[in-house]
């Protein structure tokens, strides 16, 4: 009899994480015997995974920021590929992270075992010349957007558009009334989703602008209900720091633990830091706009290696600026605020945003998890014809 198989993982975010404990559940469904081991957060570790290290040491965001973790991350990763190398996996998925996880990918390749990436690096915005280090890192890439395939084939690398999992799990058409009314809202008042970010260095550089924004936000609608989605402990709590040191805890605002998607089905618009919540915000069907803000130096350096037009993921798959995002220096309250209060009182904007978002959601919902197992199947059977086919 064949000796089961493991399958290490890891995954340094929220979003990640996601992503990973679909994708355990997919492959336990062809593989039951299989077992998982490397870094995710609470979703993968409920989903069967052996969490060697805690995600959220790897959840760092930004050039400088980085800079202040690199020995802890540094060491993370040295101790990771000793043990990945010890246990020899029939198959390693890096999940997003790629700083971090292509690293680990080159050094296992190297060593003759099977790698394979989940979530695209941003070769398409910057840093082109990273796939040269892809191609000597993984053997098969599994891409979300479906622009990017096509990137990778051309360069050398096998690569399989899975779709995205949100697209999976979020349903067409999310009923606006009813996430009210599970989150006791009046029916008529407006209401606004505030999503700060996933990361405690996102909620630093977010909270002190989204917090005055929804002042002035409040000031145009006196009778408004602001949601405030935040992924874990620390994140709540740095956000309740920043709302004591405003002076705002008056704020009509409900602080969540989880439940983004009910927050932004229930609101008439979202106010959102870029990144993966934009696109969840999208496949919702909700108007939204879009701030970015890292510390100054990572954004120099960021802007001169950018060659896109748009942060925003919807804005990016839209090909044109289907909501407002403004960067940087631009994020001021003065300006989201005011751009909130332009979507929220222009109802035939509103629907025609929600119209271009529906066509989004058909486009990325391919049962992603069970198409990445398909293709990440015969990297663990060694069956080299499927392989090929991929």
């Amino acid at each position: 009899m064949a000796e089961a198989p493991t399958i290490a993982l890891v995954a340094g975010e929220a979003s990640g994480d996601l992503l990973g404990s679909r994708l355990i559940e997919a492959l336990r469904r062809h593989l039951p015997g299989a077992s998982f081991a490397g870094i995710g957060g609470p979703r993968m570790a409920s989903a069967g995974l052996d969490a060697w290290f805690p995600q959220e040491r790897l959840a760092v965001r930004g050039f400088v920021e980085v800079l202040a973790h690199l020995r802890e991350l540094l060491a993370i990763r040295r101790a990771l590929v000793r043990r990945l190398l010890a246990l020899r996996p029939s198959l390693f998925v890096g999940i997003d992270s790629p700083d971090f996880n292509l690293r680990v990918e080159r050094r296992l390749k190297a060593a003759g075992l099977a790698t394979a990436h989940m979530v695209s690096p941003t070769v398409w915005a910057w840093r082109r010349w990273r796939i040269r280090a892809i191609r000597r890192s993984v053997d098969h890439m599994l891409v979300l957007l479906p622009f990017e395939a096509p990137i990778y084939r051309d360069a050398g690398i096998p690569a399989t558009f899975i779709g995205h999992p949100l697209a999976d799990e979020i349903p067409i058409g999310m009923d606006g009334a009813a996430a009210r009314e599970e989150l006791r809202l009046p029916q008529q008042a407006p209401v606004f989703a505030v999503l700060p970010g996933s990361r405690q260095s996102e909620i630093l550089q977010m909270a002190p602008i989204f917090i005055p924004s929804m002042r002035l936000i409040l000031e145009r609608f006196p009778e408004a209900r602001f949601l405030v989605p935040l992924a874990t402990r620390e994140t709540r709590e740095l956000f309740e720091g920043e709302l004591y040191r405003q002076g705002a805890r008056d704020l009509p605002v409900a602080l969540l633990f989880g439940h983004a998607q009910d927050a932004l089905a229930a609101c008439d618009v979202a106010l959102i830091a870029s990144g993966t919540a934009t696109l969840e915000a999208a496949l919702v069907g909700r108007p939204m706009v879009i701030a970015y803000r890292v510390a100054p130096l990572s954004y120099r350096i960021a802007m001169s290696l950018v060659h896109v037009e748009h942060m925003g993921l919807p804005n990016l798959l839209a090909g044109e600026s289907v909501v407002p995002e403004f960067l940087q220096d631009e994020a001021t309250p003065a300006n989201l605020a005011q751009a909130v209060v332009n979507l929220h009182l222009d109802e035939n904007v509103r629907a025609a945003v929600q119209s271009r978002f529906a066509g989004l959601h058909h486009l990325l919902r391919k049962d992603a998890a069970e198409t990445a197992a398909h293709a990440l199947l015969p990297y663990v059977t060694g069956d080299r014809g499927a392989r090929n086919a991929n």
